[in-house]
């Protein structure tokens, strides 16, 4: 695939959780050409376990209090696109009002979707570990359609 999206979102709680950390990748020509990196502000995420799991690069990203803020700005940013997600129950349900081709990254690169994916992604395409899952997510789909 040439052309797409790939995106990570992480949500304050799995069921009608607010997103509190949005990161994407526009690829086009198996090349990034734009991202996206949005978080909630601090002041607006009431668990510290998310907090400090998400306090890393702080200055990379766009901040905000606007809750819906971060879903619309992805809309703008996807075009028509297609785009590779975590395939989970909340991601799906972040993105139903986006008519766009949904593809599980995991099934498009023959990973099981489980507790060990990352692990997995990590030791069969020989990456090095980041804070940044879209990144790995766009190594492993550039060595996986090499």
């Amino acid at each position: 695939m040439k052309d797409y999206i790939i995106v990570e979102i992480i949500p304050n709680k799995i069921i009608n959780g607010d997103i509190i950390q949005l990161q994407a990748l526009k690829i086009k020509n198996q090349k990034i050409i734009d991202r996206m990196d949005y978080r909630l502000n601090y002041e607006l995420i009431n668990n510290p376990d998310l907090i400090e799991m998400i306090s890393y690069d702080k200055d990379m990203f766009i901040y905000t209090k606007k809750k819906d803020l971060i879903i619309n700005e992805f809309k703008k940013f996807v075009e028509d696109m297609d785009i590779f997600i975590i395939d989970n129950n909340y991601t799906r349900n972040y993105l139903k009002n986006i008519k766009n081709n949904l593809v599980s990254v995991f099934d498009y690169l023959d990973i099981p979707n489980n507790n060990e994916s990352f692990n997995e992604l990590i030791k069969k395409y020989k990456l090095e570990n980041s804070n940044h899952f879209v990144d790995l997510l766009y190594e492993a789909i550039t060595f996986h359609d090499a």
